[in-house]
């Protein structure tokens, strides 16, 4: 009984729910960092709800707004990613920190995190460092690329089928 009630306590801290501290077990010996963040940063589900949205809404604004200085890519870039990052960090509020690094680093879309996160990371360092327009722009457009295929991997098969779409789209042999 006893470990069918720590289950249950357990299970109403993952998603931020207020327990009952006499009936709480006591916190594990070893913690991860990412446990260490999610044991601080308990939200309710309104908490989080608020928080996505907040997060999202000026993610995706401040992507919407980079289309303003599209023209002058260094800016762009810059305001893109950022918008890129904070819509990215919005789940974060639904699921709490560790298991979206978790679901990022599933098998599954490993490489995909992967190489959306280096995009992320070239088209800041084009932008901010390089100041290159034509450098800056095909980061951004690779950055785009693996935004799209890093969301696909969430969408079960979403991927082999845009894969065999693209394959027939552009297959040469007639």
């Amino acid at each position: 009984m006893d470990t069918m009630r720590g289950a249950l306590e357990r299970a109403k801290m993952l998603v931020g729910m207020e327990v009952d501290e006499e009936s709480a077990l006591p916190p594990p010996e070893e913690q991860s960092f990412f446990d260490d963040i999610n044991r601080h940063c308990t939200l309710n589900t309104t908490q989080r709800l608020y928080g996505f949205a907040i997060c999202l809404a000026a993610g995706l604004t401040c992507t919407f707004l980079s289309m303003l200085v599209f023209f002058n890519p260094v800016k762009f870039g810059v305001a893109f990613t950022l918008g890129n990052l904070m819509a990215l960090g919005s789940t974060a509020f639904l699921i709490g920190p560790k298991r979206q690094f978790d679901m990022m680093l599933d098998s599954v879309r490993i490489y995909a995190t992967a190489i959306y996160i280096a995009s992320i990371i070239i088209a800041l360092f084009c932008a901010i460092y390089v100041r290159s327009k034509l450098l800056t722009l095909v980061a951004i457009i690779l950055e785009f690329g693996a935004l799209i295929w890093y969301s696909l991997s969430y969408i079960p098969f979403a991927r082999s089928i845009v894969s065999k779409v693209m394959t027939s789209c552009f297959d040469t042999d007639f």
